[in-house]
């Protein structure tokens, strides 16, 4: 929602240049929401799904830093400026989403770390050693 409103604030605004980011990203994250809730992250293992999500925050919120920067410097019209605000509010959002999808790919990082080669072998150590 708050990428929708940025995309009409610029588009209302001098700063037109920069809708494609909002617009963009909208688009993005009403695929992810799409794919969510129609299970396609189910039907399709082979991507992992958090850190596509991860990936699209990390972006979003350095590209709406700078664009917020150069609207509220650059332009003087009312509409740039709300457009920057809330450019500024969209990248606090998304570095907060960002910190909580990183902590979910930790997590499934030391689980997947557990199922490696290095770790059986460390199992089958052990367990040769008990059988001593």
């Amino acid at each position: 929602v708050l990428s929708f409103i940025i995309f009409i604030c610029y588009i209302a605004s001098l700063a037109a240049s920069f809708m494609m980011a909002p617009l963009l990203e909208f688009l993005l994250a009403l695929f992810l929401f799409f794919a969510y809730a129609s299970k396609l992250n189910e039907k399709f293992k082979g991507l992992y799904w958090p850190l596509t999500d991860f990936l699209r925050c990390v972006t979003a919120a350095i590209i709406y830093f700078a664009i917020s920067i150069a609207a509220v410097s650059k332009y003087n019209d009312g509409a740039s400026k709300a457009a920057g605000v809330f450019g500024f509010i969209a990248t606090i959002v998304y570095a907060i989403d960002f910190y909580i999808t990183f902590n979910d790919l930790v997590t499934f990082l030391k689980q997947g770390s557990s199922d490696s080669p290095e770790g059986r072998k460390s199992e089958d150590e052990d367990s040769d050693s008990d059988s001593d």
